[in-house]
């Protein structure tokens, strides 16, 4: 059977994790000089490979569900499918890497992962999309809004599409209207404002005219996520998103089956001065909140050091809430600061090792958009001893 790419494979880390995906879908494979195209076995069973892979566009001319995936896409960037592109948060992971890292790691249906730093939620919807259950933590009520909506729009489409009508933008209306109960239909419309402050703080669009433009948007993306479910025959996994800290879990002990995160990038984005505008709209005191964060609090060398001693504690809460056996994947990078490079990578390393991980893959891969703070990241993937060393 001959097994083509998807054309957004440019990179050898791309193809690195692609190969790295088939060694798990496929039992035996060959790569041809293009680098593109692999041939697998005749007897090779092709349905997990349509169905899961992250790097496969098509078996035998046959196309996989993930190219599907990403034509329900109403952004111009190929990474923003589904609803994947809700709020403009900075330092965001790479869905299809994201994808393939949970195969890699063994998650399969019916399975749990965790993302100990959930961000804007990417873990949690393709481990959705896959079947597989999550469970998704961040400091951020921001963060998890996202996550939230991300994920659980769809299950209320049509009240959202009710309610559309008569929800005003930024709590601003020339007529007096209802007010939405708390739940998900009222996240989805907390969370349209939120990208329209964005809109406004950033590129000095008008709120109201953003809300809606982006209010419609995401309906229509929200559509493509059932669509997705429907057209393609998807089970979705549960997805369970906690306010929480890192340093101190939520999570029972031994309970979840991978790990797939980034922690905060420290000194290279600070996530609360980054998204002020939706915090303090949200009702947040940003002194007070920042003192939550990790790697936003203190200032100078000290920063790096309260980053580095939370960092440690968070290796040991990764290391409790796993399973025996199991593996944790993790993206990370090193800082610049003052010209010179912190090893972040390294400390992060030593932390897990000292909290009972083992290092089994270290993958290096360039960075955009950081060029500042941040040249390349590391993908790890370390492992939980089956017994205690």
């Amino acid at each position: 059977m001959q097994l083509e790419l998807h054309n957004n494979v440019q990179f050898i880390y791309e193809l690195v994790l692609a190969q790295m995906e088939l060694g798990r879908l496929a039992a035996e494979w060959e790569v041809s000089g293009s680098l593109r195209e692999f041939t697998v076995p005749d007897d090779t069973d092709p349905e997990p490979l349509l169905r899961r892979s992250a790097y496969v566009k098509s078996v035998d001319g046959r196309l996989s569900d993930y190219h599907f995936i990403q034509q329900c896409n109403q952004t111009r960037s190929v990474n923003q499918y589904l609803t994947h592109w809700f709020y403009p948060y900075k330092g965001k992971f790479h869905p299809q890497m994201i994808r393939a890292l949970m195969g890699i790691i063994g998650l399969g249906p019916g399975e749990t992962v965790l993302d100990p730093f959930i961000g804007s939620g990417t873990t949690v919807l393709e481990a959705q999309l896959l079947g597989i259950d999550s469970i998704g933590v961040d400091v951020s009520p921001l963060c998890c809004l996202i996550s939230r909506v991300k994920t659980g729009a769809w299950l209320v489409l049509g009240d959202i599409e009710e309610a559309a009508e008569y929800v005003a933008p930024c709590s601003e209306s020339d007529v007096e209207q209802p007010e939405l109960p708390e739940g998900p239909v009222r996240d989805f419309f907390d969370l349209a404002e939120m990208i329209a402050r964005s809109d406004n703080s950033r590129r000095r669009k008008d709120m109201r005219d953003s809300f809606v433009v982006n209010r419609d948007k995401m309906l229509a993306s929200v559509h493509d996520h059932a669509r997705a479910k429907a057209e393609l025959g998807l089970t979705f996994g549960q997805v369970d998103v906690r306010n929480g800290d890192a340093r101190d879990l939520p999570v029972e002990t031994a309970s979840v089956d991978g790990i797939v995160t980034s922690p905060p990038y420290s000194i290279a984005l600070n996530y609360v001065k980054n998204d002020e505008h939706a915090l303090t709209a949200m009702g947040f005191d940003l002194d007070e909140i920042s003192e939550e964060f990790i790697g936003v609090r203190g200032t100078g060398k000290r920063r790096f050091e309260l980053y580095e001693r939370d960092m440690r504690i968070a290796a040991r809460e990764m290391h409790r809430t796993l399973k025996p056996g199991r593996q944790c994947a993790v993206v990370i990078g090193n800082m610049t600061y003052q010209g010179e490079e912190i090893d972040t990578t390294g400390m992060f390393v030593k932390a897990c090792e000292e909290a009972g991980m083992v290092l089994e893959q270290s993958l290096d891969k360039i960075i955009f958009g950081l060029y500042n703070v941040m040249q390349k990241e590391y993908i790890l993937i370390f492992r939980k001893p089956e017994t205690a060393s």
